[in-house]
């Protein structure tokens, strides 16, 4: 029988997912992650997820269908085109609708039929797109919400949101990765796949994960089928 708490960590699949999965790892949980297809345009990240999932140990990891694409409003989600043109400073159109309220949500939800009372993401607000569910009060109001939506909160249970890289940059988050033994390369960032399995490399996610590794000084393993 495992004697370390659990956690339940958002495995994307993405870099800052792995690096906040294996924090808390190192910080003595056994891991339950959680992934969820969603019918996401990039949906080669969740067999990224199942490789992250099985080389830091999880004790389980399951993939949870849930269409979102149902909704659409997405460029992730709708025939909506990926923007290749860099980064801004708007929220862009591949923000998914609430996304990381239902997948805590999701979270929350396996943990409290566990026992546990932690929860794990990889959310990023400084190299973060301009995601709304990104941001420090988000977080910090989830955990007030999981309190008065549960019955373990109801019973006086606090759920914890850890967010370790909310402050880092991406750079830090590679350097991270790169402490922690990680092989960045398992990971999967590109919005819009290119033909052959590999990243686009114009979408945001794909521009912030080369600027990362740049600023970081350190090799970046990923396979770009363009560069800006």
């Amino acid at each position: 029988m495992n004697d370390q708490p659990y956690a339940v960590a958002l495995l994307s699949g993405g870099l800052d997912s792995m690096v906040a999965a294996a924090r808390a790892r190192e910080d003595g949980f056994a891991l339950l992650a959680l992934s969820v297809d969603y019918n996401q345009r990039h949906r080669v990240e969740l067999a990224a997820a199942r490789r992250i999932a099985h080389a830091l140990g999880a004790a389980r990891h399951v993939i949870l269908p849930l269409d979102l694409s149902a909704f659409g409003g997405s460029a992730l989600t709708a025939e909506i085109d990926v923007p290749k043109t860099g980064v801004g400073e708007a929220i862009p159109v591949t923000y998914v609708p609430a996304r990381n309220t239902v997948l805590l949500s999701l979270a929350l939800s396996w943990a409290e039929a566990v026992g546990a009372r932690d929860l794990v993401i990889g959310v990023n607000a400084l190299d973060y797109s301009g995601y709304p569910d990104c941001r420090p009060e988000f977080i910090a109001a989830f955990e007030d919400m999981a309190g008065l939506a549960t019955k373990a909160g109801v019973e006086g249970a606090r759920f914890t949101v850890h967010a370790p890289l909310q402050h880092l940059t991406k750079a830090q988050i590679v350097l991270e990765a790169a402490r922690l033994g990680l092989d960045a390369g398992m990971s999967w960032s590109c919005y819009d796949p290119a033909p052959g399995g590999v990243h686009c490399g114009l979408c945001d996610s794909c521009r912030l994960r080369q600027r990362g590794f740049a600023e970081a000084g350190l090799p970046d393993p990923t396979v770009y089928a363009q560069r800006p």
